[in-house]
């Protein structure tokens, strides 16, 4: 490792180059200069990589794994829409998670965050995680294209309106560093994948391609890398949640990198952030596990005969249901779907709401658990 009064004037260099209210174009590309795996950033690692495991293997507990995709990731795009002061709640988020076209701007804004997610990580079985895939990302959230910024004027400030950051400029620059962004992400094999994730994360909203939407952006492809390095399967981490939790710290060791060249703090917040959040998804998807056994031996006592399985599936992935959904899903006439979502409002399982024309059918318990900290539930009576 670089000695650490090298490493110290390389980084007051850096920071002496920067100034907040002038575009960055001399942002450094990667790798950092000095060593990034300290110590404490290699004992963070291989915690986490352990946890991330855990889940891993959590998730496939769930024999439908359209339970997961449908319900963790609006839990993320909340969280990381609230990050950008895009405020909803998680009941509108799936009360219009099917048909959005009513809901308010801010609910729509964060399903296409959630939908951004989802294509994300589809977009992977075709090619890795590049500019492009960042440019699609964007464009999904935002709801109109966004390509890599062409024009000056860009710059991140408080409420007071005092600049603390202004990225590079220049087309031509963004899509160079951008390039090397990507070269780091998919060549730097012999960092820990969880330390490309975090100085990936940092550089990406340093350079702020986009006009705006930068920051769910990033977060999206956080996902999306730890997807692409196999170590989950599918975009359900929840790390937004950490870093609302932790709003001005995330703020301000981003700073203290451009600053100071203060990698070793950022890498750690960032790492145990995973670690933490990884505990948090795989409590919350034991719980859902736990919900769903018991929801379908308690229907399938109550029931009896009509009882179908794949139904009770189905209300997990759609905590809304509506009789079309079931039609749609199940297969079968739009009689015999409005008749087994009634049988389970007789029997306790869902509550049925007038929704104008139509009626939404509502997962009461799988909601509580998908809003609270708590894992726990009553059982049905």
């Amino acid at each position: 490792m670089e000695n650490p009064e090298k490493q110290a004037r390389k980084a007051s260099k850096v920071a002496g180059r920067w100034q907040a209210d002038r575009p960055y174009n001399d942002l450094p590309t990667l790798p950092p200069v000095g060593g990034l795996e300290s110590h404490a950033v290699l004992k963070r690692c291989i915690s986490a990589r352990a946890v991330l495991g855990e889940l891993k293997e959590a998730a496939k507990q769930i024999p439908n794994q359209g339970v997961l995709i449908h319900t963790l990731p609006l839990l993320e795009s909340q969280a990381s829409s609230e990050i950008e002061n895009i405020v909803t709640t998680t009941d509108r988020l799936f009360q219009h998670q099917q048909q959005s076209e009513h809901a308010d701007p801010a609910t729509k804004e964060t399903l296409r965050y959630s939908q951004a997610l989802l294509e994300g990580f589809q977009s992977l079985a075709k090619y890795p995680l590049t500019t492009q895939t960042a440019e699609a990302v964007c464009t999904k959230i935002k709801g109109h294209e966004m390509r890599v910024r062409r024009v000056p004027g860009t710059a991140l400030a408080k409420e007071s309106g005092e600049v603390v950051y202004t990225p590079p400029e220049g087309e031509d620059l963004l899509r160079s560093l951008l390039a090397n962004w990507e070269r780091f992400m998919h060549n730097e094999q012999d960092l820990d994948p969880l330390v490309r994730l975090a100085v990936g994360h940092y550089q990406f909203e340093a350079i702020h391609p986009f006009t705006d939407g930068n920051g769910r952006t990033g977060r999206v492809l956080n996902s999306l890398f730890l997807i692409s390095e196999d170590l989950l399967t599918l975009p359900i981490l929840y790390l937004s949640r950490y870093i609302i939790e932790y709003k001005e710290e995330y703020y301000r060791l981003l700073l203290e990198v451009t600053r100071h060249g203060a990698w070793e703090a950022w890498l750690l917040f960032i790492i145990e952030g995973i670690e933490r959040t990884a505990q948090w998804t795989k409590a919350k998807i034991d719980a859902i596990y736990q919900l769903l056994e018991h929801t379908s031996e308690y229907a399938r006592k109550r029931i009896g005969r009509t009882y179908s399985y794949e139904l009770i599936s189905m209300i997990f992935q759609l905590p809304y249901c509506r009789i079309q959904n079931v039609v749609e899903q199940v297969s079968t006439t739009r009689q015999t779907a409005s008749r087994s979502l009634k049988k389970l409002v007789e029997v306790g399982v869902l509550s049925e709401l007038v929704d104008g024309r139509e009626k939404l059918f509502i997962h009461s318990k799988l909601l509580k658990l998908l809003t609270r900290d708590e894992n726990g539930f009553a059982p049905y009576e």
